[in-house]
């Protein structure tokens, strides 16, 4: 290894899927975590360091920073989902938790859980991505990134957190412009002044450097292996340059920062490179429609597998169906696309859905976030970790998912329903990706925002608006039916309905129409029902599954 080729940058997924997109509470301040950062170090035995255990940060979030116990939960919660753990343990945990007889048991099993204290104070840290800033309103964004300026000054919570969560500028700027803090938060107390700041002298632990490693990596002189932050900055041959000391195990807390901020480049697998150099798929020009604006780009042939990523843009009037590799663990985002039907049926680790409008979304387990935004009469069909939805207008979201799909600011008739479909291979993309038919909280929302959000912002579909989805394309595997079943009621009413035509077919039958008033009433029918598909724009949907010369196994390439 080259020691001069030292790069380091900021991860995305801490931000893509760790920052919640809405202004955190103000008790996550810097000066609040401060004092938290101090408090857990004295109570040590306790539960709280080297790992915070749940009961712990109830303590300190409900009895000291006033907040609501569910928020508490949901912030844990958010970042226990981001910890590297295998789909047998997210599937054991989901079978204590659906064994729960009580909110109390439930309670019990939550007390056994913990989480790194230092990496989840700066996970409580990163949340100030989203912190509505007047001055940011105003001006647009101090990085030096034309593209990322805000065009149209806003200043409602609805621009200051759309986008910032998927812009790599945006993660370093936040990195860099907050390093000293970041690494104050980390440091031992007797390293701080009174007014909890560092001093020339101050020095920083390899527990501090191995925590940092929760938002950078890097790599060494074009060598394609990518190692966490720390086995770097304790490698050797950087010593001199990151600060370390052998004796005292310890690194200088001026040093290493300048170590950080001379090494800190841009994200080679981020979205601007993703964009800028990924490869752009062909997925658009197999199907029918306007295929010239669209636009999908992957980095999955160069970036290593907890960074790959899908980004599609301007699928206009189209049926893009896919079940591939090049989808498998990747974050995706899908924006600006408008009258499609998109089916993404493989395991996926994130989903962002942004600026679309009359569309049907498709997808595969989602690992761990599903997050839609500023979308108007999109309807999305999906098995994920967490749903999550600010400023939509009338969509609606039928879910299988064993955490409170979360209602962010600026949502109008909203709608939940249950996960009604299935394709053959997935449970066993479930299974890859840990994710259970139980618990299954798809009609327990919860409302997470500062305005005067309400209940009536959204609804439970009613079950006589309810019918199956089927996903109308051949693959391999041996799911047959929805995973979990539906709700008893939402059974009936398709039990009823399906009583109703056996009723309509025995009436036609005892008709005993002669073989003229036979054709006469088979063209009255399928007239009523070509008015019908047109009327409801089913016609455009059926029309789009017959591509040129694809067949119905496009889904599989």
């Amino acid at each position: 290894m080259d020691k001069s080729g030292v790069l380091l940058w900021v991860k995305a997924e801490p931000f893509i899927v760790g920052a919640l997109q809405v202004p955190p509470p103000s008790k996550f301040s810097l000066h609040y975590l401060r004092k938290i950062s101090t408090y857990v170090r004295t109570r040590a035995t306790e539960g709280a360091y080297p790992r915070l255990y749940w009961s712990t940060w109830r303590h300190i979030a409900c009895g000291k920073l006033q907040l609501a116990k569910d928020l508490a939960w949901l912030y844990f919660e958010i970042f226990d989902s981001l910890a590297v753990k295998t789909p047998e343990e997210r599937l054991e945990w989901s079978e204590i938790l659906s064994n729960c007889m009580s909110e109390d048991e439930v309670e019990k099993q939550r007390n056994q859980l913990s989480v790194d204290t230092l990496q989840f104070l700066l996970f409580l840290y990163v949340q100030q991505l989203n912190k509505v800033s007047l001055r940011t309103s105003l001006i647009g964004e101090e990085w030096p990134s034309p593209r990322n300026r805000s065009q149209s000054p806003d200043l409602t919570e609805k621009s200051s957190c759309h986008n910032k969560n998927w812009n790599d500028y945006s993660h370093q700027a936040f990195v860099c412009d907050h390093l000293s803090d970041l690494l104050e938060l980390l440091l031992d107390p007797e390293q701080l002044t009174a007014s909890f700041h560092s001093t020339h002298s101050s020095l920083v632990s390899r527990e501090a450097v191995v925590a940092l490693s929760f938002l950078i990596e890097g790599t060494v002189s074009r060598a394609r292996k990518i190692y966490p932050l720390h086995e770097l900055a304790l490698w050797q041959p950087l010593h001199a340059d990151s600060g370390f000391s052998r004796i005292s195990k310890t690194f200088s807390f001026y040093k290493l920062e300048a170590w950080l901020r001379a090494c800190l480049t841009g994200n080679p697998f981020g979205t601007s490179a993703c964009l800028k150099s990924g490869k752009k798929l062909a997925w658009a020009h197999q199907v029918e429609g306007t295929t010239k604006r669209a636009k999908i780009a992957c980095n999955t042939h160069v970036a290593p597998r907890m960074h790959r990523m899908v980004v599609m843009s301007q699928v206009y009037k189209q049926t893009l169906a896919k079940s591939s590799d090049t989808l498998v663990g990747a974050h995706v985002k899908i924006h600006r696309c408008n009258e499609s039907f998109i089916y993404l049926l493989s395991p996926l680790r994130s989903v962002t859905i942004e600026k679309c409008r009359n569309s049907t979304f498709v997808l595969g387990p989602v690992q761990t976030a599903l997050h839609v935004h500023s979308c108007d009469n999109v309807k999305v069909i999906a098995v994920c970790h967490r749903l999550s939805i600010s400023s939509t207008t009338g969509c609606v979201f039928h879910v299988l998912t064993p955490t409170r799909p979360l209602i962010l600011s600026g949502n109008r008739a909203v709608t939940f329903a249950p996960f009604h479909t299935h394709y053959p291979m997935l449970e066993d993309h479930m299974a890859r990706t840990g994710l259970a038919t139980v618990p299954n909280y798809w009609d327990k929302p919860m409302i997470v925002c500062r305005e005067n959000c309400n209940a009536s912002v959204f609804r439970l579909l009613p079950p006589c608006e309810f019918y199956v989805f089927i996903i109308p394309f051949e693959m391999e595997g041996d799911t047959t039916e929805i995973p979990g079943g539906l709700p008893s009621a939402y059974q009936k009413a398709l039990g009823q309905r399906e009583q109703k035509i056996q009723i309509w077919q025995k009436t036609v039958k005892e008709a005993r129409l002669t073989k003229d008033q036979r054709k006469q009433f088979q063209v009255l029918v399928e007239n009523k029902f070509y008015e019908w598909l047109i009327n409801t724009g089913h016609r455009q949907q059926l029309d789009s599954l017959v591509p040129p010369a694809a067949g119905s196994k496009q889904a599989a390439g």
